[in-house]
């Protein structure tokens, strides 16, 4: 049977405290080995991607409706606590309107070498830091044919529960991993045999145009931070840069608009 729980502060749902404070929650989850899902689609494309429940909080009308979540739970031994909305949000800060909660064990990230292999379009993040630019870069990568997705060490985490809900939980499907120590992995990528092309407005960049038409056989597309792009050693590292041909005297796109374009721009066209 599910738990009920009355009291916000009862210590079994330690896991799921304060979650809209980004500073906390970026610091102890990876500490503690865990993230956090939100909502039915997101907990299931985690369970599908073989990720492992710690426990389950959720409102009493959604116990019903997630009743198969709930049974493999209980055969599993893995606790389902019960909540009243106002319980549910003080403990988290939020209001909980998408079903349940999940607290899932993080799982241990691949080599870079795994991810990539067999890729032909990689897609690098370097330094983003707004966790709803690194879920939709996720999306994008995940509807417009990037086999797999790397990430800078100071790039927001992927497994937050922002990015993934942006990322509307295709954070499970595409491969992804950091590359660490970056942007050293430049030669990392291209020792695996990647052109490295970089985003940046560069006076020796090349128009997006120009390489769609005969673009390498594979890619490694590396796109920067907010504001101030790709650091100028990355720029340096790169093969080739390119730029986005604009109009209207617009010189840069959001980075998550920018992905989404050279991504299909630059796709496999098999």
């Amino acid at each position: 049977m599910p738990i009920a729980i009355t009291d916000s502060s009862d210590p079994r749902l330690e896991d799921y405290v304060s979650l809209t404070d980004v500073a906390l929650r970026r610091r102890t989850e990876p500490e503690r080995g865990l993230y956090i899902a939100e909502s039915q689609k997101v907990i299931r494309r985690a369970l599908a991607a073989g990720h492992r429940p710690r426990s389950y909080l959720m409102a009493e009308r959604w116990v019903t409706d997630l009743a198969d979540l709930v049974e493999a739970a209980e055969a599993d031994g893995i606790p389902v606590y019960v909540a009243a909305h106002d319980v549910i949000e003080a403990r988290t800060g939020f209001h909980l309107h998408r079903g349940a909660l999940a607290s899932m064990q993080r799982p241990e990230l691949p080599s870079v070498e795994a991810v990539v292999a067999g890729a032909r379009r990689v897609v690098v993040v370097e330094d983003v830091v707004d966790h709803t630019n690194v879920g939709a870069i996720f999306r994008s990568a995940a509807a417009l044919g990037a086999e797999a997705v790397l990430v800078s060490p100071r790039c927001a985490d992927p497994l937050y529960r922002r990015s993934i809900r942006v990322s509307m939980g295709t954070v499970f499907q595409v491969p992804w991993t950091r590359v660490d120590p970056w942007p050293q992995g430049v030669d990392r990528l291209r020792g695996l045999g990647f052109t490295v092309v970089a985003m940046a407005l560069s006076d020796d960049s090349v128009s997006l145009d120009a390489l769609e038409v005969d673009p390498p056989e594979r890619v490694a597309l590396v796109v920067g931070a907010e504001g101030d792009g790709l650091s100028a050693r990355t720029v340096a590292s790169a093969d080739v840069t390119v730029r986005i041909p604009m109009a209207g005297g617009v010189d840069s796109l959001n980075v998550a608009a920018a992905a989404a374009v050279a991504m299909w721009s630059l796709r496999v066209r098999d």
